[in-house]
C-alpha cells in the first residue's frame, strides 16, 4: 500500500496491469464509436495525419505529467495539487478535472447504453434482419428516439460501473483490463479483414490513406486535438488519478509512450474495420455518431456466424466503454474517499447517481427533448463539445504549466527519475511539456474560438450537406444536411 498524508492506497499489481488498465481507460468507445466518425467528418487522412501529430507533441507529455502529479502525490486530482502546491489555488484545476470527469461520464454512459441494447439486439437476431443501410440507419434512430429505454440501459450500464468500481483497484479495475482488452484487439482484427474482403471498401483505404493535404483546416486541427484529449482520458483527472496507484519503480515516460502507442493502434484499428465497410454498404463517412450502429449490423449479416459474431462484439464493445466509463467514476470515487473519508461502497453508489441523474437530459435530447437546445445545441451535443473542444484543452494548458514551470523543475525531474535513473527522453519529454504542448493547445484552441474563424467554418460547412439517409424520424442523423461540423458546432446529431 502507498501512503500520502496518512491516506493509504492500493498500488497496481504488475506494471503490464497498470499500462493495460491505464490504456482501458484510453481505449473504448472514443476509439470504437468516436474516431471513426470523427475521422470521417473531418476528411479521413488529413485528420489521421494531424490526429497522430497531437498525440505525440501535446498528448504524450500531457499523459506523462498528469502520470507524474499522481504518482508525486498520491492522491486524487483535487488532492494532487493541495498536496504538491499547498495554500494556492490549483486545487481549481484538479476541480476542474472531477468536473469535467461527471459530465463526460454523464454522456459517456449514454452510449455505452447504446451498446448494451445492442447486445440484446445480437442476442436475439435483430441486427443481422436488416435489408439495408437505410433499414438500419433508420432502426438506430427510431431506438436513440425512445428516451425511456435509452434512460434505462444506461442504468444498467451505470450499475455494471459501481460493480467494478467498488471493488477496489486490483481486485476490480486491473483484472477486468487484463482479461478484455487483448480480446477486443483479436476481434478487432477478425472485422478488419472482413471490412477490406467486401467489395467497395477499397474505396474506404484510399479515403482513410490517400493524401489531400486541402483537408487539413482550423476544424481539422481542432477537432483533432479535442479528440486526442478525448481518447488519452486527458484533462479530466483519470490519469492523475490512476498514476496516484502507481509504484516508484515504475518508468513513467516509457508507460506514457506504451499507453499512447496501444491507444493510437485501437483507433487506427477501428479505422480499419469501419471505414471501408461504411464505403461496401453505401453510406458517406461523414454519417455521425451512428456510425458505428449503422454498418456494423450490415457487415456482421454478411459474415458466416454473423450472430454469433455481432453477440461477441458489442459485448466487447460494451466491455471497452467500461473500462474508460469506471476510470471516470474512479475519479469521482477517489476524490470521495480521500478528501471526505466517505467509504468506497458509499463513494460508489453517490457518485455514480450524480453521474446519471446529470446525463437524463442528454438521453432524453434525442426524443422528447429534442427541440430544446442551448446555444443551438441538445444537451448530448453540448456536453460532448463543452468537454472536448474546452475544458479538457484548457486543463491540458494547466497541467502542462504546473508541471513544467510551476511544480519546479528539480521535483519534477525527481519525481521522473523515479524507475527512470538515467533519465532517458527527458530532456526531449520536459521541452515539449513546457513549450510545445502548452503553446500548441493554447493557440489552436484561441483561435479556433474566434468568432469570424466560426462564422467562416459554418458558412463552409453548410454549403457541404453531409448525410445521405432520408428521414424523418428525430435522432442524430437528419437528411436536411444542416448539422455542419465547426469548431463552434461539431456534428454529433
Amino acid at each position: 500500500m502507498a501512503s500520502s498524508g496518512g491516506i493509504h492506497r492500493e498500488t497496481w499489481g504488475s506494471k503490464t496491469g497498470f499500462i493495460l488498465a491505464a490504456a482501458g481507460s484510453a481505449i473504448g468507445l472514443g476509439n470504437i464509436w468516436r474516431f471513426p466518425y470523427i475521422l470521417g467528418e473531418n476528411g479521413g487522412f488529413a485528420f489521421l495525419l494531424i490526429w497522430i501529430i497531437c498525440n505525440i507533441l501535446i498528448g504524450l507529455p500531457i499523459l506523462g505529467a498528469e502520470l507524474a502529479i499522481g504518482r508525486g502525490s498520491n492522491r486524487n486530482p483535487v488532492g494532487a495539487f493541495k498536496a504538491l502546491m499547498p495554500g494556492t489555488a490549483w486545487w481549481l484545476v484538479g476541480f476542474m478535472g472531477l468536473i469535467t470527469g461527471v459530465i463526460i461520464l454523464s454522456f459517456y454512459s449514454i452510449v455505452a447504453g447504446w451498446t448494451l441494447a445492442y447486445l440484446v439486439k445480437s442476442v436475439t437476431g435483430v441486427t443481422v434482419s436488416y435489408p439495408d443501410a437505410e433499414a438500419s440507419a433508420l432502426a438506430f434512430e427510431n431506438f436513440v428516439s425512445s428516451g425511456g429505454q435509452i434512460v434505462i440501459y444506461s442504468f444498467v450500464f451505470t450499475l455494471l460501473c459501481m460493480i467494478v468500481v467498488s471493488q477496489g483497484v486490483k481486485s476490480g479495475i486491473e483484472k477486468w483490463s487484463k482479461i478484455l482488452m487483448p480480446t477486443l484487439f483479436i476481434l478487432i482484427i477478425i472485422l478488419i479483414v472482413r471490412s477490406l474482403t467486401l467489395k467497395g471498401g477499397g474505396a474506404g483505404l484510399a479515403f482513410l490513406f490517400k493524401p489531400d493535404f486541402s483537408k487539413i483546416t482550423l476544424q481539422v486541427i481542432v477537432m483533432a486535438m479535442g479528440q486526442a484529449f478525448f481518447s488519452l482520458s486527458l484533462g479530466m483527472g483519470v490519469m492523475i488519478t490512476y498514476g496516484s496507484y502507481v509504484d516508484r519503480k515504475t518508468n513513467i515516460i516509457n508507460s506514457a509512450g506504451s499507453i499512447m502507442l496501444l491507444n493510437m493502434s485501437i483507433s487506427i484499428l477501428a479505422g480499419l474495420a469501419l471505414i471501408p465497410a461504411v464505403f461496401a454498404m453505401g453510406f458517406q463517412p461523414s454519417s455521425g455518431v451512428g456510425l458505428t450502429f449503422h454498418v456494423l449490423p450490415l457487415v456482421f449479416s454478411k459474415l458466416p456466424f454473423g450472430t454469433f459474431l455481432s453477440i461477441i462484439f458489442f459485448f466487447l464493445l460494451s466491455i471497452a466503454a467500461l473500462t474508460s466509463a469506471i476510470s471516470l467514476l474512479e475519479v469521482m470515487v477517489s476524490y470521495a474517499t480521500d478528501e471526505l473519508r466517505w467509504s468506497r461502497p458509499r463513494a460508489t453508489v453517490i457518485m455514480a447517481a450524480i453521474a446519471f441523474l446529470f446525463g437524463v437530459p442528454a438521453a432524453l435530447s434525442f426524443g422528447v427533448w429534442s427541440e430544446i437546445k442551448i446555444f443551438g445545441l441538445g444537451f448530448f451535443d453540448l456536453s460532448e463539445y463543452i468537454t472536448a473542444n474546452v475544458l479538457l484543452p484548457i486543463g491540458g494548458i494547466l497541467i502542462a504549466l504546473f508541471a513544467g514551470w510551476v511544480w519546479g523543475r528539480a521535483r519534477l525531474e525527481a519525481e521522473i527519475k523515479e524507475g527512470n535513473p538515467d533519465l532517458k527522453f527527458y530532456k526531449v519529454w520536459l521541452w515539449m511539456i513546457r513549450i510545445v504542448a502548452p503553446v500548441a493547445v493554447a493557440t489552436v484552441l484561441v483561435t479556433s474560438l474566434l468568432p469570424e474563424k466560426t462564422e467562416e467554418a459554418q458558412v463552409e460547412n453548410n454549403a457541404q450537406p453531409d448525410t445521405v439517409l432520408v428521414t424523418e424520424t428525430p435522432g442524430v442523423i437528419d437528411s436536411s444536411g444542416d448539422q455542419p461540423t465547426s469548431a463552434a458546432e461539431p456534428s454529433t446529431e
